[in-house]
């Protein structure tokens, strides 16, 4: 005898099943009998079940079986948190029996809707919560309303910036990273004193400030971290943070640049360049990015490189050993000229020429006659001259750029004006601005940006290419509103990302302290209240506020549930400072399934339908399943979700519930790949969760089969989604019921 398991859901109505088959060869008449148990006190559930009949007949043929079926309603969890469920069949002087147990599993569940509050620089803004503000469900039981902001975000950019400093190989690329994190890290902390005292209150008094945003805010996210793939990564990104004590160790920053250094003075070949590796074959690339950031740190006033003799000759023979590669490519050019191969006005204008124009223009005297004796590095400074046939093969490739700027890519079209306007091609370097500000889109929440290329070159690198921007808008147009518009988006992708790589975090962090105001001075506290008047409400939030962790102003704070009134739903921010703001509200209740509505006010939206799969001669076709409409025992179905999402994001996980009279065909946990997007979807017994280490802007599918399993009439359950980087991103799809019948 064979009976079925499965979970079930409170106040669902289930038709449970069993099997009775015939061994020895003749007809049997006999009864069976359904016992179901509460385990976890010995006790029989049938006072919680309406007209329960767990007794009847059964007739069974020679080697033939016959179905049991018995219908009734699931107690609910509070009552009755796990069924034992024993099946007795007796006929004549046979009997046989089976035990098993099921998990009962709420009809209601913890619902958690978000409110995210962005507020710019020096703007007032008016938020109403609709969701929670229009909601009229009877049933519904408030759990908590959170309410948690980053006043100064600008902060999590210095955070960042021990990545630098640990990165694990030895690679001359990292090797001058630690160099350039140290660098800033000395810069940063002794620029102003309010910053060193940050620094020392994270460090002795707010260890939390130290803490991964993949491990903050644990209560109000629908995956614990130690549930996710992502548990090594929070780990990493803490570790990070922490490191950041050390990082500021003064001593210590003079000690790791003095080694830095002179690793890479070790590493230099004869001829000026480095490899990527020791042992290696000199690269042009990464000779010019150890230029370029040698650049960044003078341009920054952070490190002056003249002033070490030993460091200003290692800069010096770097910078000519690119020299001597460029004229080494015009020669080749030359070359093919000479055989009638290649024309002289002709397109040569490569990555690697684009590239050394920029990295170049850090080291030759500002030829610009608008620029004043501060970008001119002050006539003190001596530069590195521009010798023979070096400048012809400079002022070549300078031309070309003029000439050939357009179609180069972004990151490669910004370079050139850099290079341009620093050589005194000043009208040209703003033709290529004003295009790229035509091509660039503007946002109230994400400030000003592009549609970035993907790809795995150096010049196809989001994070590198917007800071990139940042730099050539503030030197060429002095747009500061432009500008500020470009660092908002920065930090808001650092809102939903981590920057994983050297490159993205040494130039988003230089981006940001190159240009316009210094946002790490802002530190005036928000004004923030809710509702028409309600001052013990305001003082909490003003309380809360004086105790914000140091820098980021990051504070939290939670309302009970009985505290929860509708007027909470409406807010008010003002933000004095010039660095945008952000912060949300996360309201949480107690609702039945099937009485969830669709939440559609984050930027991540998802829809969810069920589909029959019904086999045709045209092979299989999906029909959708309406309200109303009666699933049979057996059939085919097929979960469509439907996600939008208006940004990347990283570590993003949605679990999508199912009746408890479905079962899923594909049961094995596994990584998979569509369209572009890599994603772990992992099958568990009452839900399929997918998680998504990166998730791209834009529309996606997913699907999965379901068999039907059994009769009655279940909740359908709810489809979630968050963003566990910045939980204040999350939505959920809406609860239905279906109805399975051989009527």
């Amino acid at each position: 005898m064979a009976a079925s398991n499965p979970p079930v859901l409170g106040n669902d109505e289930i038709e449970f099943t069993a099997k009775v088959g015939e061994l020895i060869g003749q007809a049997l008449v006999g009864n069976a009998e359904l016992q179901l148990v509460n385990p976890m006190n010995s006790t029989p559930v049938y006072k919680w079940l309406d007209n329960p009949q767990f007794n009847q007949n059964f007739v069974v043929e020679a080697k033939q079986s016959a179905r049991l079926a018995w219908r009734f309603k699931v107690p609910d969890v509070a009552d009755v948190p796990v069924i034992e469920h024993t099946v007795i069949a007796v006929a004549g002087e046979f009997s046989d029996g089976e035990k098993s147990a099921a998990p009962v599993l709420s009809n209601r569940m913890l619902v958690t809707e978000t409110k995210p509050l962005p507020v710019r620089g020096h703007e007032t803004k008016d938020f109403v919560f609709e969701s929670m503000k229009n909601n009229k469900s009877t049933t519904l039981r408030h759990q908590g309303l959170t309410l948690e902001f980053t006043q100064n975000p600008a902060w999590y950019a210095v955070q960042a910036l021990p990545y630098l400093m640990e990165y694990p190989y030895e690679c001359n690329e990292q090797v001058f990273s630690r160099y350039y994190a140290n660098s800033l890290a000395t810069s940063v902390a002794n620029s102003h004193p309010k910053i060193k005292a940050v620094f020392d209150k994270w460090k002795d008094y707010q260890p939390d400030a130290l803490t991964s945003n993949l491990s903050k805010n644990q209560e109000l996210k629908t995956a614990l971290l130690e549930e996710t793939p992502w548990v090594l990564q929070a780990q990493s990104e803490e570790q990070q943070k922490q490191n950041i004590a050390l990082l500021l160790d003064l001593n210590r920053m003079a000690y790791e640049q003095e080694a830095s250094l002179k690793k890479l003075q070790d590493r230099q070949m004869p001829g000026g360049g480095w490899s990527w590796f020791p042992g290696g074959r000199d690269s042009w690339y990464i000779t010019q990015y150890i230029v370029e950031g040698f650049g960044h740190l003078q341009k920054l006033k952070v490190d002056d490189v003249q002033k070490n003799p030993a460091t200003w000759q290692m800069v010096q023979q770097a910078v000519k050993y690119c020299d001597a590669r460029l004229l080494e490519q015009y020669e080749d050019l030359e070359e093919q000229v000479k055989k009638g191969k290649a024309k002289w006005e002709d397109d040569h204008l490569n990555y690697m020429a684009a590239h050394y124009l920029y990295t170049r223009s850090f080291f030759l005297e500002n030829t610009n006659a608008e620029a004043n004796t501060e970008e001119k590095m002050v006539e003190e400074k001596e530069f590195i001259a521009l010798d023979g046939k070096a400048k012809q093969a400079h002022d070549y490739y300078l031309s070309q750029a003029e000439k050939y700027w357009l179609n180069k890519g972004m990151y490669t079209e910004g370079m050139l004006s850099l290079a341009m306007f620093r050589n005194g091609k000043v009208e040209a370097a703003r033709k290529v601005i004003r295009s790229l500000d035509e091509r660039s889109l503007n946002h109230e929440e994400f400030g000003k940006y592009w549609k970035y290329p993907t790809g795995w070159w150096w010049y196809q690198a989001p994070i590198e290419t917007h800071a990139l921007m940042i730099e050539a808008f503030s030197d060429i147009s002095g747009d500061a509103k432009a500008v500020d518009d470009l660092k908002v988006w920065l930090l808001k992708n650092k809102q939903t990302n981590h920057w994983k790589t050297t490159k993205a975090t040494a130039s988003a962090v230089y981006a940001l302290l190159s240009s316009g105001d210094n946002w790490l001075l802002d530190s005036e506290p928000l004004d923030i209240s809710f509702g028409k008047s309600h001052a013990d409400w305001n003082k909490e939030v003003a309380s809360a506020q004086k105790n914000a962790e140091a820098g980021t102003g990051y504070f939290k704070l939670r309302f009970d549930g009985e505290e929860v009134t509708k007027e909470m739903a409406e807010i008010k921010i003002s933000n004095p400072n010039n660095v945008v703001a952000w912060g949300a509200m996360y309201w949480q209740y107690f609702e039945q399934l099937d009485k969830i509505t669709t939440f559609e006010e984050t930027p991540l939206t998802i829809k969810k339908q069920l589909f029959r799969v019904e086999n045709t001669d045209r092979g299989e076709v999906i029909r959708p399943v309406n309200e109303g409409d009666v699933l049979k025992v057996g059939e085919k179905l097929k979960v469509r979700i439907e996600l939008r999402v208006d940004r990347d994001m990283e570590y993003v996980h949605m679990k999508d519930m199912r009746a408890s009279g479905f079962e899923p065909l594909n049961v094995l946990s596994t990584y998979k790949w569509q369209d572009g997007l890599g994603y772990y979807e992992s099958t568990r017994d009452a839900a399929t969760n997918f998680f998504f280490s990166y998730l791209t802007k834009g529309t996606h599918v997913f699907e999965y089969p379901l068999r039907v399993q059994h009769n009655g009439n279940f909740s359908n359950g709810i489809t979630t989604i968050q963003c566990m980087y910045a939980p204040e991103f999350t939505s959920h799809s809406e609860g239905v019921r279906v109805k399975v019948s051989e009527e």
